[in-house]
């Protein structure tokens, strides 16, 4: 059935592992693996700034304004596990 439709649609059927607008266009059952790029993007961000002098008020806005975006909107689309929140959370509080 899903060949007959894909054929009469004109289209190509994908197994659903890419992305799309940054979020995975399939979601399995370990979302803490899916969702990891996440986590990896706010380290590799912490990583950059961390040579650099900055004041605490500096640190405090990064995170407010960069560090706290990069979640927003996948967290706007799906419910990510708590065991990641946290873990991220502790990133920020460390830096």
């Amino acid at each position: 059935m899903r060949n007959g439709i894909a054929n009469i649609m004109g289209v190509k059927q994908v197994l659903g592992t890419g992305k799309y607008l940054g979020v995975p266009s399939m979601v399995g059952r370990s979302k803490s693996g899916t969702f990891k790029f996440i986590k990896d993007r706010v380290w590799a961000k912490i990583n950059s700034w961390s040579s650099r002098c900055l004041s605490q008020a500096g640190r405090e806005v990064l995170i407010k304004f960069v560090l706290q975006s990069i979640p927003s909107y996948i967290m706007s689309t799906f419910l990510l596990p708590n065991t990641l929140i946290k873990e991220i959370e502790k990133m920020l509080n460390v830096f």
